[in-house]
């Protein structure tokens, strides 16, 4: 994410889109079938960058008390137990909204979502991210300031050619997100295909025949 002067501006999110709170739901209002949710426990565990279906379902006939990401917001978490879970974000990209959990906020502005996901993971807006939390018993996202933050915007005075380059680096990036993955899941799979084939190896190195007793046939 590196440009040089002129081709990219530095934008408060406040400036490109706005924060929409969620509303509270529990784990006794969870069903096998019901209506599409994000809890804000989830981000931190269940999502990555982006994500296309939600893990859990409440109620039906909490539809009209509930709040809704709609598709492209990204969901931000407002606590964690350490600064970078407070304020950690994935992209919706479902086909239909979703409901969040109060302890999150979705982004809405015009920009590529996993872009702006992808920007928010980054190192420098983790650090930042830090002036803008209350160290209390749980750390609390303080909205106001977090819409304070800025990210960058390629091109920011020609739609096409910004979304285009957002896209572009989206792109490079999922690649390398798909590497890190492909390394974190294949690992652990490879050792344990090798411990199997250890395992077969040695049982078929160490099966000896049994010594014959008195009376049987060789």
């Amino acid at each position: 994410m590196s440009f040089e002067d002129g081709e990219v501006e530095w934008k408060a999110l406040g400036d490109i889109g706005e924060f929409i709170r969620g509303k509270r739901f529990t784990k006794a209002d969870y069903v096998e079938n019901g209506i599409s949710v994000i809890h804000y426990g989830e981000i931190y565990t269940q999502y990555g960058v982006f994500t296309t279906c939600a893990r859990s379902q409440v109620r039906k006939n909490m539809a009209k008390v509930l709040r809704y990401a709609e598709p492209g917001d990204v969901v931000i978490t407002d606590v964690g137990e350490t600064v970078e879970d407070v304020g950690k974000a994935v992209a919706w990209l479902g086909d239909e909204k979703v409901a969040i959990h109060d302890h999150c906020y979705a982004f809405r502005h015009s920009m590529n979502p996993k872009f702006v996901s992808y920007c928010m993971q980054a190192p420098s807006f983790i650090a930042e991210k830090a002036k803008y939390i209350a160290r209390t018993k749980v750390n609390t996202l303080l909205i106001k300031g977090f819409s304070k933050m800025s990210i960058p915007v390629p091109y920011p005075n020609d739609l096409d050619k910004s979304l285009a380059e957002q896209a572009r680096i989206v792109s490079i990036l999922d690649k390398f997100d798909a590497i890190t993955t492909s390394l974190t899941a294949g690992l652990p799979r490879e050792i344990e295909l090798r411990q199997k084939q250890y395992k077969y190896y040695r049982d078929l190195l160490l099966r000896f025949p049994k010594p014959i007793q008195a009376g049987e046939c060789p």
